[in-house]
């Protein structure tokens, strides 16, 4: 599937090369770029207008990209969102996508890579926009989880869960098999159906922070468990 044309895609990153570089390779794959110095400028060009992806580096002046991404996750959780670190501590990545990013790439990285996993979720997102909402098969219903297959909606207990589309991805590959534990592997692979590179760690980040939103709805939930040494599975009970 070609790139969205047009397509307008945030940059973040305090280093003149890399906003040269990456802007150069996003513009030439034909989406329209905007590009900011440091997490002040970002979010105040971002209020008035969300981009359709963005990319942010984490240690910038001003404000960071932990925090800029804290505040655009309390405007959209469908917005996709990329890290870019020059750190290599795991820390930092897990910290990254427990606030809610969806990938990350620590630098240096192929400019290559970074453009197929903006296309990846552009394509994610376009599938979600275009879906026209269908009848009862587009709902999968265990209990009192209710996700809507095709708008990446989720509700428990009548009342809405915001996910980001790859916790969505994860929780739908558990639910629809109730009882049956998924390997870390068998998740990653409906999260990121196109990244090899993605780490246990990854997954983990994702359930904790699955468990966290459905907390804070009901601080009874439960229903996501951990087999230890195997994987997830959900309980439907």
């Amino acid at each position: 599937m070609a790139p969205s044309t047009g397509s307008r895609v945030a940059l973040v990153d305090d280093e003149d090369h890399i906003r040269e570089t990456v802007g150069f390779a996003l513009s030439k794959e034909g989406y329209t770029v905007a590009s900011y110095p440091d997490g002040v400028t970002a979010w105040e060009a971002m209020q008035e207008r969300l981009p359709d992806l963005a990319i942010l580096d984490i240690t910038m002046p001003r404000m960071d990209g932990f925090e800029l991404c804290r505040r655009l996750r309390g405007v959209s959780d469908e917005l996709p969102i990329i890290f870019l670190t020059s750190r290599d501590e795991e820390f930092d990545r897990v910290l990254g996508l427990e606030i809610g990013a969806d990938d990350y790439l620590c630098k240096p990285f192929s400019t290559r890579e970074l453009m197929a996993r903006v296309k990846v979720l552009l394509r994610r997102l376009a599938l979600i926009r275009q879906r026209a909402p269908q009848a009862a098969e587009s709902l999968l219903d265990v209990g009192d989880l209710r996700l809507d297959l095709q708008r990446y909606q989720a509700t428990w207990k009548r009342t809405a869960v915001p996910l980001t589309v790859t916790e969505f991805q994860i929780l739908r590959a558990l639910a629809r098999n109730p009882g049956h534990v998924k390997t870390r592997q068998q998740l990653m692979q409906e999260g990121y159906p196109y990244d090899a590179y993605v780490s246990d760690r990854t997954i983990d980040s994702h359930i904790k922070r699955l468990r966290k939103k459905f907390e804070s709805v009901d601080a009874a939930f439960a229903a996501i468990e951990t087999v230890h040494g195997l994987g997830y599975r959900y309980a439907a009970g």
